[in-house]
């Protein structure tokens, strides 16, 4: 018998970017109300929860990222009755609403800010970090913003700089501040009592930071990973951010959220830690698992494409998850290149099917099972201060923030708005990559997430089931088992460019849709079979 699980354990996350997914006034950008008018597409797709990113009242400095009310809708998007729709409408098609918890920074319009920059004997002062500049003029430390240049800012009015670990607009919040913390908590319980079912927590890793303000030292080896690396690689970020103190902070979170009323929901934080999965693990808590639900895990979006290297993360990650937490894996947001650019068409498919057969719960980005492309958005439409600020054009993030392509109409059944007047250019292939296209096709990347996920449901051992490394393949292969009671499948992944002998008549699922002439694997060919009984 299978053991009953958490819906977050057993469930699949959607990612919802509001401003890219449905356009419900014409107006060009998408909204809560077009969130809600395409539930039943998520219900049909499979998924069991959307998480909406920043909806919040917000100049857009980083579009919703920068929040000047915690417990409100920006009315490019609707209202609270807007958004209490959602909630009902979701809630009554099974549906969990997750969403974006903003928690290291608020806008510098915030009300909160603007008392707290009025003067240096605010009562709201030491809501944020304010330091004094040193006899010569120098910064308080070496710190740096992610999106370009120091991480202090001088306030002309009181002659004191701030701390913001993005955009100066961005001014990072003082979670030393008892008072501070009590509010931002209280932003926690107004959302719950609307009824949402957690929260992704942002940027998780920095809220709190060495009190002592020291010196970052030097990166010996900077790297961006999948991305160019910048300025902000030259620094090994070992005080302004990942500090200790963060954790007890997450207990208080957790009590917080568990113990509001009888809902069950979750925590996801969002952690960057690519090389040191023990810290990322710590996350999770001590022994009692106290702290956040699920750290997210992006380490995917950096392995190396190949049998070993899967192979090897994998592992490493169920060696870091502490005893009783549950592992999550993460192929696309908001932040990245779009999973069919980094992949290519055959890997997407591959990814896909790797992504939903592990032991964990996966989060799908939106577009991301059309295999929908970045798009070269012209130099005159780029929105993204990350790109304009850095000095580093490719950092920018506007091109897997496209409107999602519903139909091979204009604007693609985003919008009802020309499409050279939507928020950002829809991708070139939106007349074939869409959901009305694939939808009726069997063959289609769309079908294949959607019987992904149906398989998914239907099968213990996929959902709630262990994961064991099969040894004894080839080189390309990358095989594993996964195992809920009596209920067993195996995964084999061909990740090379030649086929590979495979025999079995027990298959349930390829990723391509014509079965195999000799029965073998074909170049990326990914499989799902019955295991041994």
């Amino acid at each position: 018998m299978t053991e009953a699980r958490p819906w977050w354990q057993t469930g699949v996350i959607y990612q919802v970017y509001p401003r890219s997914f449905q356009d419900s006034d014409g107006d060009g950008v998408g909204d809560l109300e077009g969130v809600r008018q395409r539930l039943d597409y998520l219900v049909w797709l499979g998924v069991d929860a959307l998480w909406l990113s920043p909806f919040y009242p917000s100049p857009m400095a980083d579009f919703g990222y920068d929040v000047a009310d915690y417990c409100g809708v920006d009315p490019l998007f609707g209202d609270l009755d807007a958004f209490d729709r959602l909630v009902a409408d979701a809630h009554a098609r099974g549906l969990r609403l997750i969403l974006d918890w903003v928690p290291n920074h608020s806008s510098d319009r915030h009300p909160w800010f603007e008392e707290s920059r009025r003067s240096r004997d605010s009562p709201k002062r030491d809501w944020y970090v304010w330091r004094d500049l040193g006899p010569d003029g120098a910064l308080p430390n070496n710190w740096l913003s992610a999106f370009g240049g120091p991480a202090w800012t001088l306030d002309e009015a009181t002659g004191q700089v701030y701390l913001h670990s993005f955009l100066k607009e961005q001014p990072d919040l003082n979670w030393r501040s008892p008072a501070l913390r009590e509010a931002m908590l209280d932003t926690l319980r107004f959302w719950m009592a609307r009824g949402v079912d957690g929260f992704r927590i942002d940027v998780a890793h920095h809220v709190l930071k060495d009190p002592a303000l020291r010196d970052n030292p030097p990166n010996p080896a900077p790297s961006g990973g999948h991305k160019p690396a910048s300025l902000y690689d030259a620094q090994l970020h070992v005080h302004d951010k990942d500090h200790p103190d963060a954790h007890a902070l997450y207990r208080e979170v957790r009590t917080v959220v568990d113990g509001f009323d009888d809902r069950e929901r979750v925590t996801l934080g969002e952690i960057h830690l690519p090389n040191a999965l023990d810290r990322w693990a710590a996350y999770y808590g001590g022994p009692d698992l106290d702290e956040i639900h699920m750290p997210l895990n992006f380490g995917l979006l950096d392995v190396e494409w190949s049998a070993d290297g899967l192979r090897r993360h994998v592992e490493a990650v169920e060696a870091a998850v502490p005893e009783g937490a549950w592992p999550n894996y993460v192929l696309g947001n908001h932040d990245e290149r779009r999973l069919a650019t980094r992949l290519g068409p055959e890997r997407a498919r591959l990814a896909a099917l790797l992504l939903l057969t592990l032991r964990g719960t996966p989060t799908l980005y939106y577009g991301d099972e059309l295999g929908v492309p970045d798009v070269a958005v012209p130099a005159d439409r780029i929105r993204d201060p990350m790109g304009l600020r850095s000095g580093i054009p490719a950092l920018g993030r506007d091109s897997g923030r496209t409107p999602m392509a519903w139909d091979a109409s204009p604007s693609a059944g985003f919008s009802t708005a020309p499409p050279d007047t939507l928020w950002l250019p829809l991708h070139a292939e939106a007349e074939r990559l869409n959901v009305s296209v694939q939808r009726d096709d069997p063959e289609s990347l769309l079908s294949l997430y959607r019987s992904l996920l149906a398989l998914r449901r239907r099968r213990p051992a996929l959902y709630a089931g262990r994961y064991t490394a099969l040894g004894e393949t080839p080189a390309s292969v990358f095989a594993f088992e996964r195992q809920s009671g009596t209920d067993r499948v195996v995964v084999v992944l061909n990740l090379g460019d030649a086929p590979m002998p495979f025999t079995s008549d027990r298959r349930i699922l390829s990723t391509h849709p014509v079965p195999s002439r000799n029965g073998g694997l074909r170049p990326w060919e990914g499989l799902v079979v019955e295991g041994a009984p």
